[in-house]
């Protein structure tokens, strides 16, 4: 068929983009064709470039342009150095709408009001605290012991679904103060979790096809967007009980720090807090956010750790300095106070995300024409796609070893962290991701008492590739055997 195409002239390859360009249509048959990995694409198409932005022409009727780059300096000034020129837009928030009028979803006076009610939440003391002790008891009470049930029996499992029970459970506690026990004996379904993860799929084929198709789709009732729908429904009804409850629960003198808890008590805004709709779409961005951060770097930590052994001494060698040879006992679980020095356990999840980016893509509006540091031009009408994926994997931005798994470049030669400016998982500028500290927080907490307790063997299964979904999960899953550590050894 394309060889039919090329002899008519329908079909060429532009020798500076190493994309398939088609007359009428531009380049968007080649975005479609490669709409279930993205991210893998892309960074397919600026290693052929070996440069850090290109453009993608959807057809000539459409006014479709999207500039993807993955270039820091580009990065850094769309989302700090020239902020406000680079909103999320019109066109974010429909494809995302969902989310109603979420913190992700507003820009100017909206996004401040919630920026600062979010702050007021994420740097309280008491919430810290509950962070802190909703994870250990969450790893003490359920994970722990769901592992050691796996490992008697020598039964393998997914230990993606098993980390994204954790971090649904984890999310629900400290967003909604709600305990589900999604991560237990039997796996229980739940229909939160499930409507969910039909959101976010369905959410980036809205983000990547013309409008008039996924708009198509949603008048007619079909495909994705019907599951869509569906998931917007399910979420709507049990969001507005956990508000209703929360509400009922403070009136009765119940003291609760979760977020919900702080919003609804905040002074920043009182009368925008009576809102059910603005409860609702503020705790669904948080409560999100945090679920698939917290899902996405585990189960890539695990993975890359199985693969490279002498990461994983190296990690258990810290865990055994931090403790006292009387406190070594099966099965030991950390406080997070202890974990806040050990390095290499931190620089392992910093390299960890940023081979695997939690959020491998993010959206920008353009207000006015700019020329980015790299010299490319951007107009009114462009959507830029941030390439977080291709960040981590630029041969030319980290060096001949960028594909490797290496902890120690986050080391400096006096053996304290040294943070890089081109991480951009967590954002940078005045969008710096809020719960950044406390994704850290959760995530040493789990690794630590997985690595220490058990060893994670991954049954080898040679097609690891990506889930179509906005957040960087594993298409099929990650199988595992499970064993008991010796941690007197």
């Amino acid at each position: 068929m394309k060889f039919d195409l090329v002899q008519e002239g329908l079909y060429f390859k532009h020798k500076s983009q190493a994309i398939d360009y088609w007359l009428f249509l531009g380049t968007l048959p080649s975005l479609l064709w490669n709409l279930n990995r993205l991210p893998e694409w892309s960074y397919e198409v600026f290693s052929s470039l070996g440069r850090g932005s290109f453009f993608i022409d959807g057809p000539i009727f459409s006014n479709l342009r999207y500039l993807v780059t993955c270039h820091p300096q580009n990065i850094e000034h769309i989302l700090k150095t020239n902020f406000n020129n680079f909103p999320k837009g019109s066109d974010y928030k429909e494809v995302f709408g969902i989310f109603g009028d979420g913190i992700f979803n507003v820009d100017s006076d909206p996004w401040k009001v919630q920026r600062r009610m979010a702050h007021a939440g994420f740097t309280s003391g008491e919430f810290k605290t509950l962070v802190s002790n909703t994870s250990r008891q969450l790893v003490e009470e359920q994970l722990v012991p769901f592992l050691n049930h796996v490992a008697k029996n020598g039964s393998t499992i997914d230990l993606q679904d098993v980390c994204s029970r954790f971090a649904f459970d984890s999310s629900l506690s400290v967003v909604f103060g709600r305990h589900e026990r999604y991560l237990s004996l039997g796996l229980p379904s739940n229909e939160l979790a499930e409507a969910a993860d039909d959101a976010l799929e369905a959410i980036l084929y809205r983000h990547a096809i013309p409008k008039f198709l996924w708009k198509l789709s949603s008048w007619l009732g079909v495909g994705r967007e019907r599951k869509l729908s569906e998931a917007h429904k399910t979420i709507d009804l049990l969001f507005q009980e956990y508000i209703s409850q929360k509400r009922k629960d403070l009136h009765k003198g119940v003291e609760s720090v979760d977020l919900l808890s702080s919003y609804i008590k905040s002074t920043i805004d009182h009368d925008l807090c009576k809102s059910d709709k603005f409860l609702r779409d503020a705790m669904l961005s948080l409560f999100l956010a945090g679920k698939d951060t917290i899902t996405s770097g585990l189960i890539w930590f695990f993975w890359l750790v199985s693969k490279t052994p002498s990461v994983e001494m190296k990690i258990l060698e810290e865990l055994k300095i931090c403790l006292k040879k009387d406190e070594i006992e099966w099965p030991c679980v950390f406080d997070s106070d202890n974990l806040k020095g050990l390095v290499y356990l931190h620089a392992a999840l910093c390299e960890s995300i940023r081979l695997y980016s939690p959020l491998p893509l993010n959206s920008k509006a353009v207000l006015k024409e700019d020329v980015l540091p790299d010299g490319t031009l951007v107009e009114p009408g462009i959507q830029i796609i941030i390439s977080l994926y291709s960040v981590g994997r630029m041969q030319w931005i980290w060096g001949e070893d960028c594909l490797e798994f290496k902890p120690e470049r986050w080391i400096d030669d006096d053996g304290k962290l040294s943070h890089k400016p081109k991480l951009f998982a967590f954002n940078v500028g005045p969008r710096t991701c809020l719960g950044k500290d406390m994704s850290f927080t959760q995530m040493k907490v789990v690794v630590a008492a997985v690595l220490f307790n058990f060893h994670v063997e991954v049954v080898e299964d040679p097609h690891v590739c990506l889930k179509p979904t906005i957040n960087l999960h594993m298409k099929n899953g990650l199988k595992v055997n499970i064993k008991k550590r010796d941690i007197r050894c």
